[in-house]
């Protein structure tokens, strides 16, 4: 009983974060309110238990990703007024696809309520073990094509924003090995100045 009271607590405040960080304003407060709904998707995880899902958002995207999205946000001076014209026109295609994801949300919760039964669990299963062999044996090919496509756009990432500097000053190694001590230092003789 006390653990439906809290998965329902959790899911009313998921679902009040996720409509204010569409509705806010302001971006840095739609960022803040992505990450209260980060942590109650995670305790909700957690009721479920699947620790380690509930942990690994934690870890990546309240610890990294979201602080990494809050410095952007802050840096940057977007102007958000005029990113917001196109609302209107934009908003029949979003409610189609609102609609789309509903209506996928209320098949799953149909097969699940009236649909089969779940699989008995046993005392020594571990979810996590579960989810490495699912997804190294299953789904192998796609986990190792996923890693190749993120190892390109950290490459690419760093190919975009690394450029040389006209202005800074940077030395030449071949330079510096063809150098001789004559070629270095200039000895001027000048006559002593007297008081």
């Amino acid at each position: 009983m006390l653990e439906s009271l809290l998965f329902y607590a959790f899911a009313l405040v998921l679902l009040v974060a996720a409509l204010c960080v569409v509705t806010m304003r302001n971006p840095v407060h739609s960022a803040l309110f992505l990450v209260l709904a980060f942590f109650t998707a995670s305790a909700i995880w957690l009721l479920l238990r699947a620790e380690f899902l509930a942990l690994t958002l934690m870890v990546i995207y309240v610890g990294a990703v979201m602080v990494l999205f809050l410095f952007v946000v802050m840096m940057l001076d977007i102007n958000f007024e005029r990113m917001r014209e196109g609302f209107w026109k934009n908003l029949p295609l979003a409610l189609v696809i609102g609609a789309i994801m509903m209506l996928e949300m209320g098949a799953m919760l149909w097969q699940r309520v009236w649909g089969t039964s779940p699989r008995v669990i046993g005392p020594g299963y571990s979810n996590t073990k579960e989810l490495g062999r699912v997804l190294y044996t299953d789904y192998a090919y796609a986990f190792e094509v996923a890693a190749v496509i993120l190892l390109v756009a950290i490459v690419a990432a760093i190919a975009l924003t690394l450029r040389r500097r006209k202005d800074s000053r940077y030395q030449d190694p071949s330079v510096q090995v063809r150098a001789h001590p004559a070629g270095r230092v200039r000895l001027v003789s000048m006559p002593a100045e007297k008081d």
